[in-house]
Order: structure tokens, then sequence, then C-alpha cells
């Protein structure tokens, strides 16, 4: 089956189980919102992100300032809204680096195999010796904090997890009949790999894609805490969890609102995988 028959295929899937997914209707408008947000950052927000006012400093939820402001007199809502924007942005961008290289490690593992294949996976088991986080602290601590550091360090850490899905989802396939015939008809490695390997993994790829993603907002969220991440003076829903600790008590809502925003970034992208992988994953479909 070709790459293009079998998307099609597995679209149409996608459209006719879309109602039938509670984890997945729910995870798309809690992610969706959260995208629209972000995007609707980019061209509005009630207030200026980074203008200060003292005279309305630590004030709580009204109808001026939905969500109070900060120490500072910011407009909470606008620096959650930019908050969303960065987050997302360092988090797809991260994503992208982990795919981009880590998926075509995985399949060259799977189609060469012997020490090819032993190097790659011990590689990744080197990797993975160390904490994400710690992983991540270390890269931006040497290279300077930033939103870019922080997207390649995120990046990085995600490279042998998608290598590693990628090697063991193909594996098995390399022995099926298709594949066999195909290089009795002489296609190489590369166009087995295009033809008949990605489009047969794509639902694998694409669940551990929404679990990284919530990992890597996280991740995001810890470095910008301790200031590696996002820097001043954009805002970041971590770095705005660090300058509430000072007013935990007086104006709780500096806490809750970054916190909250978090919280559902990672369940509703969690969600979403889950709904992901109830519809595309033909082992669930079966046992339904």
């Amino acid at each position: 089956m070709s790459m293009a028959e079998n998307f099609s295929r597995r679209s149409r899937m996608v459209l006719l189980s879309f109602g039938l997914s509670r984890s997945l209707l729910i995870g798309t408008i809690i992610t969706g919102f959260l995208i629209g947000l972000a995007v609707l950052s980019l061209v509005w927000t009630p207030y200026s992100p980074t203008g200060m006012n003292i005279l309305r400093k630590l004030q709580g939820p009204s109808m001026q300032h939905w969500l109070g402001t900060d120490a500072l007199g910011r407009d909470v809502l606008s620096m959650v809204m930019v908050g969303a924007r960065n987050s997302l942005s360092v988090a797809l961008i991260a994503v992208a680096v982990g795919m981009g290289l880590g998926v075509p490690l995985g399949a060259y593992a799977a189609a060469r195999g012997g020490m090819i294949d032993g190097f790659v996976m011990r590689m990744t088991d080197l990797a993975f010796a160390f904490p994400a986080l710690l992983t991540a602290v270390i890269i931006t601590a040497v290279f300077g904090p930033g939103a870019v550091n922080a997207m390649i360090a995120i990046g990085i850490f995600n490279i042998p997890v998608f290598a590693r899905i990628t090697r063991g989802a193909s594996m098995g396939l390399w022995k099926r009949d298709y594949v066999l015939a195909a290089r009795c008809a002489g296609r190489g490695d590369v166009a087995i790999t295009l033809d008949h390997i990605l489009p047969n993994i794509g639902h694998v790829l694409i669940v551990q894609a929404t679990i990284q993603f919530a990992l890597a907002i996280v991740a995001e969220a810890g470095l910008s805490y301790v200031g590696l991440g996002t820097q001043p003076p954009m805002p970041s829903w971590g770095k705005m969890l660090n300058d509430a600790q000072t007013y935990i008590y007086d104006a709780p809502h500096l806490a809750i609102f970054p916190g909250l925003a978090i919280t559902f970034a990672v369940l509703g992208l969690n969600m979403l995988g889950d709904g992901l992988r109830d519809i595309l994953d033909p082992r669930v479909r079966r046992e339904r």
C-alpha cells in the first residue's frame, strides 16, 4: 500500500471515529483553546504583556483585569496568552527537532541492523542515563539562557526517544511478506522505509509526538522557572510561577493562573494522545 493510500485510509478512519472518542474530543477542545489563545496573542492582548503600571500592582481579578495584575502592574491574562505562545512555540520546535533527527536515525538502525543498530541503541541508552530536565539545564547553562537554546536542549533529548520508538516499531515490519516482496522487486531501504515502514508506524509516532509535546511544555516551564528559558521581558508560564513565590499569600492568583495553564496544556495533550491512539492503533480497535 502506498503512502498516499495509507494516509487517505487513516484520515477517513479519524473522521469517522472522531465523535466516538471522549478523550480525543476533550483533548482537542483544550489543546485547540490554548492554541487559539497563542495565535490570538500575535495580534491582540487586553493590555501590553510588558506594560507596567505600579498603581495597579497586585490587584485581584476584576472587570478591568480578568485575571488580575502582578507585582509590576502587568495584566496577568495578557501574560498568560503570550506565555502560551512562547511555551507552545518552544515545544513545537523541540518536538520537530526530535522527530526530524530521531525518526531517520531509528529507521536507519532498523533497516541496517547488526553493528549499526547496536551502536545507535547504545548511544540512546547513554542519553537516557541522564534525566531530561537535567540535560536541558546543563545545555542551557553552557550555551546561555534563552528560548532558542531551550528549544535545542529539549529537542536533543527528544532525538533518542523518537529513535527508539521508530526502531522498535519498525523491526517487525522488515520481516513482513510485503517488505520481502519489495526487496525482491529491487526496492532499496530508503524506498521501502518511505513506502511501507513509515506509513505503518505513523500512528505510533503521532501519539508519541503528543506525549513529547506535553513533556516539552513542562520542560520549558521548568527552565524558565530557574531562569534558563524564555528571558524577560517576554512572559513565560514558568517565570510567572517563579515571580509568584514572593506573593503566594498576598496574591495567590499570580501562581494559580499560570499553574492552571500548564496543567490544562499537559492534560489536553495527553488526552489528545490517548484519543489518537484509540483511533489509530489497530490493536486497540480490534479490542473494541
